[in-house]
Order: structure tokens, then sequence, then C-alpha cells
């Protein structure tokens, strides 16, 4: 009996110290206001704990200075990864140089850090791609290369402190300004160039009002809207409640990125077009990957050592690819794959906690 109470007691021991010597990876996310920051923040630190690791997860409030001093602590408290979704890109300089200076590796998940050395990797989605899809699917479902037009478009891109939103804008834009071009696409309020369109912050309320702006001017006669393109799910919320308070027209083309719960319920409503769907399983999975092969010292997975300059050096990145879902696919991609579940009433809701 004593032989057993020992090993217990030494079992117990060992597993303690497990825990005690296991390394802390620090995961920074920029908000719990929108849904995909919180979905990230949670499948990241499940995986990460599955792995063995200690994590301190921190969300910051859409402040820059909060996370500015979450991850310095982060650092200081001897988190050997941090993984940051920052807030504004070039905002965090004084905890890169921190980290650069105690070893610690630095990886930006899916916003990229800028105007910095010390940014080890970079993993994402193909954000370009996700432009192209978005314009791509307007594209297609107003038929531009066949139909005569011209066709009305507006424009809802997302925050300019998110070095993101100013790929998603450029890939979507690659593909209709030829049609801008030629007057087959036509934009009623004239504003096109990026700082006119974009939504600081990515607030709903923001875009929404935006929206009533233009539809006050430019569509209060009857004008119809053909397409309004949007750069995710939250601006694209906004936009369909102006829509629905201002709007008399035709029911136009509503694209977004994340597949929110209450845009993917648009969908199935038919007020909402499309959603670019970004696995956050998928990311997270990923980021998890390559934390185990920095600290192991294995060869960490990059396959894009070109696209992303961050101003002062090119992260090596790794490039997830994005889909779509629409009223047509949603099922198999939201609910087969257990990212959401159905309700009785026929929409989607988050797995139950």
């Amino acid at each position: 009996m004593k032989k057993i109470l020992a090993l217990v007691i030494a079992l117990a021991l060992c597993l303690g110290c497990a825990s005690a010597f296991a390394d802390t990876v620090g995961v920074s996310m920029p908000t719990k206001d929108l849904q995909r920051w919180n979905q990230d923040g949670a499948n990241m630190e499940a995986l990460l704990k599955d792995a063995g690791y200690d994590v301190d997860l921190q969300f910051a409030s859409n402040d820059v200075q909060q996370q500015l001093n979450q991850v310095t602590n982060m650092i200081n408290n001897g988190c050997k990864v941090v993984v940051i979704a920052a807030i504004q890109g070039d905002a965090l300089g004084s905890a890169l140089e921190l980290a650069n200076e105690k070893g610690v590796k630095v990886i930006a998940y899916d916003r990229l850090l800028m105007a910095s050395e010390f940014v080890d990797y970079y993993a994402t989605f193909d954000n370009y791609m996700v432009g192209t899809v978005q314009g791509t699917y307007v594209k297609e479902q107003l038929d531009l290369d066949n139909a005569e037009g011209p066709f009305n478009l507006e424009i809802t891109a997302g925050d300019p402190g998110d070095n993101n939103a100013l790929y998603f804008y450029q890939g979507a834009i690659d593909v209709l300004k030829p049609y801008i071009d030629a007057g087959k696409l036509v934009i009623p309020s004239s504003q096109f160039e990026f700082a006119d369109v974009a939504t600081p912050s990515w607030k709903t309320d923001v875009a929404q009002t935006r929206a009533d702006g233009i539809l006050a001017s430019f569509y209060a006669g009857g004008e119809n809207i053909d397409a309004w393109l949007c750069s995710n799910d939250s601006t694209a919320l906004g936009v369909t409640l102006a829509l629905e308070a201002n709007y008399d027209g035709e029911w136009p083309i509503i694209t977004g990125q994340d597949c929110d719960v209450s845009n993917t319920n648009n969908m199935i409503d038919g007020k909402q077009s499309m959603s670019v769907f970004k696995d956050t399983r998928t990311l997270a999975a990923q980021v998890v990957k390559m934390v185990g092969q920095i600290l192991k010292g294995e060869e960490v997975d990059v396959n894009d050592t070109e696209t992303y300059n961050n101003g002062v050096k090119v992260v090596p990145s790794f490039l997830c690819e994005p889909v779509f879902a629409d009223a047509n696919n949603y099922k198999t991609l939201l609910i087969d794959s257990g990212y959401y579940i159905e309700t009785a009433d026929g929409h989607v809701d988050k797995l139950p906690e």
C-alpha cells in the first residue's frame, strides 16, 4: 500500500512538473466584439493546450495601447512564442523589439505586423484571393462579360489600419475595374478609392451610417443598386441594415467575409449573397503546427516568401486558401463540417459551449 501511495504521489509530482515546465505561448487577439476573433482565440487556445503548451490568451478591446501592454507582459512573463492579430499593424514596434531582445519568436496572425524587422512568420489566408473571390462573384452574378449594363455598384471596404483590408479591396478591384473603365459598372456615389470607402475598425455602425448617406444622396428616387461590394461581414451587416431601412429598389448582390452567424442567416434569408469562408480551425491548426516547429527547432512550414512585405522585410508566410459560401453550399461548408449547428427554423447558430 505504501508503494502504491508513493507511486501516486510521484506521478502527481511529475504531472505538476510537466505543467510547470511547459512552454507558454502568448495569443493576442484584437477584440471580443467580432465573432471571428472569439472563435480564433478559442480554437487556438484549445489546440495549443492539446499540444501540451500553456496559453496566455488576451483580448485587447480594440485598444491599441492595451494590446501593446498585453503583448509586452506576455514577453516579460516568459512566453516563448507570441501569436498576434494586431489591431493596428504598425503600433507594436516596441513590443516586437523586446521580443527580439528576449529571443521570443513572433507569428503575425491573419493581420501582418508592419514596419518591424522582428516579425518571424505570418500565417493567414490568401487575402488578395479573398478579394478576387468577391470580385469574381459580382462579375459572374451580373454576367458582366455578356450583359449590356450599365450596373450600379457601391463599395464598402475595411479598416485602413488593417493591412489585410487593402489586399481584400485590391483583389476585388482588379477583377472589377475593367468593367468600371468600360462603363459597364457605374458607381453613382463616385466613392471608389480605398480611402473613400474604408471603414475604421470594421465597425457595423460606421458602415451603416455611410451607407445611409449614400442611399439618401444617390438612391432616394428609387434607383436600383445592382451590387454592393463589402469586404467582410461586419460591414455587410451595416450595409444590409441601411438597405432595409432606406432602400426601395431591387435587392442587390452583397458580398462578405467570415461567415458570421448573423450574415449566414442573412444568406439563408436572401439578404446577403455570399461570404468568403475562412475556416479559422484550419488557420489555428496551422499556427499551432508552426509554434511546435519553432519550439522544437525544426524548419517552419511556409509557402510564400515573396508577397508580404511589411515595409522593412518580406515576412515568410503560410497562406491558407479561402472559399465562398452562399445559399447553395453553406450546409456543406458550415453545418456538415461541424462549424455551426442547424437550428429548428433552418438557420444556423454557434456550437454550444
